[in-house]
């Protein structure tokens, strides 16, 4: 199993450090002081930083990281650091391998949040940005709702026991919406209880899995009845698939 940390970020972003030996690869260093910090608490070297997407609070850490370890590869979409000589550009389904670590990534392009985003999985563990997150799903910037739609559902097909690392801390008000939408589910009625305590503790609502968020993300249960219901109450047409249930949920969730 992998050694995943987390290192809060501004406000409530998170960076997340795989931890491998001596060496460690970090996720969407959204600011460089703490991944520094870090580092040098454990005496680790930063083989490799991985991007899901362009956005400032993924890379502005980037350059500054590239400083002290200049010999760190970059893995990212194309859009991401045009001026980082070290970036490697992924596409769906490409492979980063790393065999000294033992350690393997798959790519997978994941379109919604932005047009470009990936994420990455291997050894049990999805680093998925802004696209999934617990209890939720990223806005709709440069993407389109049947882009992040089959997105959602393609992480959905990963195992159960799949670990979820989302990008942001957003678990508990993202709860209380899936609650408001379907309020006769029991799973996230005690989710919500368990996520206020670990907040109340200080403590990361994360990883999630991808078992917890088919039972209790209502953006990857867009055929359960009762949030279909939902979806159709608040919309002025007929809905006639999931996709525009989906835009639905997501309107909905935009203008709380």
């Amino acid at each position: 199993m992998l050694q995943v940390q987390a290192i809060p970020s501004r406000t409530d972003n998170y960076i997340w450090l795989i931890k491998q030996g001596e060496q460690a690869i970090v996720v969407d260093p959204g600011e460089s002081a703490p991944v520094l910090e870090r580092l040098q608490q454990q005496a680790l070297t930063l083989r490799a930083i991985f991007i899901t997407h362009h956005h400032h609070d993924h890379v502005d850490g980037v350059a500054e990281l590239l400083t002290h370890y200049p010999q760190c590869e970059v893995y990212g979409p194309q859009i991401t650091l045009p001026d980082v000589p070290q970036l490697h550009t992924m596409h769906d389904q490409d492979l980063i391998s790393f065999p000294d670590l033992q350690l393997a990534f798959k790519v997978w392009h994941t379109p919604g949040h932005t047009a470009e985003h990936i994420v990455f999985h291997g050894h049990g563990a999805l680093f998925c940005g802004d696209t999934l997150f617990s209890g939720g799903c990223g806005r709709l910037f440069t993407g389109t709702a049947a882009q992040m739609y089959h997105s959602l559902q393609r992480l959905a097909s990963l195992p159960e026991e799949t670990l979820v690392y989302p990008a942001h801390e957003y678990t508990y008000n993202n709860l209380s919406y899936c609650w408001q939408v379907e309020p006769d589910n029991m799973f996230t009625m005690s989710r919500i209880k368990e996520v206020s305590k670990l907040r109340q503790q200080g403590c990361p609502t994360l990883p999630s899995s991808i078992g917890i968020e088919k039972s209790s993300n209502v953006f990857l249960r867009t055929n359960n009845p009762s949030i279909v219901t939902y979806a159709q109450k608040s919309s002025d047409l007929y809905l006639e698939n999931e996709i525009q249930i989906f835009a639905i949920l997501r309107e909905k969730k935009n203008n709380l």
